[in-house]
């Protein structure tokens, strides 16, 4: 399965466009600053909000496989 398609069955946005600004506007600012670049405060505000993203993405993941694994047990063949 490729990212595309995983990400079209989730019903999650495309956002390659976005990616695509972010990207450009990151290399705009590198190249105004050469010399004062600081990659931690330029990255900072993209970290903060991703990060918790992130986050909740996973928990939503665990959730789903701790739902799955106890219908399994439930549902499993008995010995």
């Amino acid at each position: 399965m490729t990212p595309e398609e995983l990400r079209e069955s989730l019903g999650l946005p495309d956002v390659s466009s976005l990616h695509t600004e972010m990207i450009d506007t990151i290399r705009e600012r590198m190249h105004q600053g050469v010399e004062g670049y600081d990659p931690v405060t330029l990255f900072k505000p993209f970290m903060t909000s991703g990060l918790g993203t992130v986050e909740g993405f996973q928990k939503l993941m665990f959730g789903l496989m701790n739902q799955y694994t106890r219908a399994g047990h439930k549902d499993g063949p008995e010995e």
